[in-house]
């Protein structure tokens, strides 16, 4: 990671993620939202395995995308 995000939440991490990367990419977001973009730069993952995982876990209603931006569904 070329990035390094403070993380203030308590928030556990669901048990449905097994996949290390849709892990990596629910943890980035817990914080604050980000955009395809940033999450690119500062996880060092292809966009289209990031789209991948995003479908995921907004399918599985742990991610929604706002203002163009993706966050941890509160």
């Amino acid at each position: 990671m070329s990035v390094q995000r403070p993380t203030t939440s308590t928030r556990e991490l669901p048990t449905e993620l097994e996949s290390p990367r849709a892990k990596l990419v629910y943890l980035y977001l817990l914080p604050d939202a980000a955009s395809i973009d940033e999450l690119q730069t500062d996880l060092g993952v292809e966009k289209i395995t990031l789209y991948s995982i995003l479908r995921t876990l907004r399918e599985r209603n742990l991610v929604e995308k706002r203002d163009g931006k993706f966050a941890v569904d509160e």
